[in-house]
Order: C-alpha cells, then sequence, then structure tokens
C-alpha cells in the first residue's frame, strides 16, 4: 500500500488525478488503436502505439485523419 502514496509524492497530484488521467489516455489510445489497425495503417498503429501524448495524437489521428478514410469490407462467396 505504500507504493500507491509514492506517485502522488512524487508527482505532486492527488491519486484520483493520477488514475483519472490514466483511464482518459487509455480510452483514446484503445479507440485510435482499433481505428488504425481496422484500416491497416501499420505506422499511424505503430507511432499511436510508441508516443503517450495524454491523447491528443489519438485524438487528431480518429477526427482529422481516419475519417478521410473508409474501411473496405472484402465479401467472400462460396461456390
Amino acid at each position: 500500500m505504500e507504493s500507491m502514496q509514492t506517485l502522488p509524492s512524487l508527482t505532486g497530484l492527488p491519486l484520483l488525478a493520477i488514475v483519472l488521467v490514466v483511464l482518459w489516455s487509455l480510452v483514446w489510445k484503445g479507440f485510435a488503436l482499433w481505428r488504425a489497425a481496422e484500416l491497416r495503417q501499420k505506422w499511424w498503429f505503430i507511432a499511436l502505439l510508441i508516443v503517450n501524448t495524454l491523447g491528443l495524437l489519438e485524438i487528431i489521428y480518429l477526427f482529422f485523419v481516419a475519417r478521410r478514410y473508409t474501411v473496405l469490407m472484402e465479401v467472400i462467396e462460396e461456390k
């Protein structure tokens, strides 16, 4: 339990604020990674996976980059 108090004392932020920031980043990163994988955009996927910007890069990707692309679904008919 002592380790739970170490991070807030190092950052000067309350534990709740740290948890909210982590959750915020995780949600946006998940959506952006999902979309990049769906669009088969390997370089965006790698960049989003590595770069942590509190969701800013993910939001830019989702609302300005990925919006311009569509997913082409391949229909395979059995013969």
